[in-house]
Formats: structure tokens, sequence, C-alpha cells
């Protein structure tokens, strides 16, 4: 089972990924402009215990030097980024197979 949340309200997401917690056995958060900016979208992350990839669209490292710093990448087991929209599709087949190999 999938479930999508989108939100421009970082409490919002927060509630999200803390609404996780023995429903999801994983999170794909892609964090945008809160990458670099929300400790409590990290601690939210931190304190669930859920296995999480980071995703990125585009490359941030390829961008503004202040776009490659991610708070959110602490809490993740892998970060996927310059996929397009293949990166959601990427981090879920990274969370199956983690899974399946007993990884996460």
């Amino acid at each position: 089972k999938v479930e999508f949340v989108q939100s421009s309200h970082e409490g919002d997401l927060v509630e999200a990924i803390q609404g996780a917690y023995q429903k999801f056995d994983g999170i794909i958060i892609n964090p945008g402009a809160y990458t670099r900016t929300s400790i409590a979208l990290l601690d939210a992350l931190k304190a669930v215990g859920l296995p999480a990839v980071e995703v990125h669209i585009t490359d941030p490292d390829r961008r503004e030097e202040f776009r490659r710093i991610s708070y959110i990448r602490a809490a993740c087991a892998a970060t996927i980024k310059g996929r397009g929209l293949q990166g959601y599709l990427d981090a879920l087949h990274f969370l199956c197979k983690s899974r399946d190999k007993g990884l996460l």
C-alpha cells in the first residue's frame, strides 16, 4: 500500500511522517526547500524509526551551493537525486529490495 501526501506546510508533513508509524514500512520524502531548513522533519523521521529515502527530481549538487545542504539526509537510508520522476520509483524499489534482503 502506498499513500501520497503533499503539503507546503511543514507541520502537515511532520504529522504525516508521525502518522506513518506502525502503518507503513518506509517513507519516501522529497522535502523540497525544507531539505536545508527543517530540523522538525529530521526529528520526525528519526522519531518514527522507519527506513526513509530522500528524493530530489533535480540534482541539488549541480545547483547553487546552499542547495547542497540536507538536514533530512541524516535520517535517510539513501538519497536519490537528478532522476526526475523516476526517482520516486527508484526509491520504492530501494525500500522493497532492502526489506526483502533484511537490510532495513
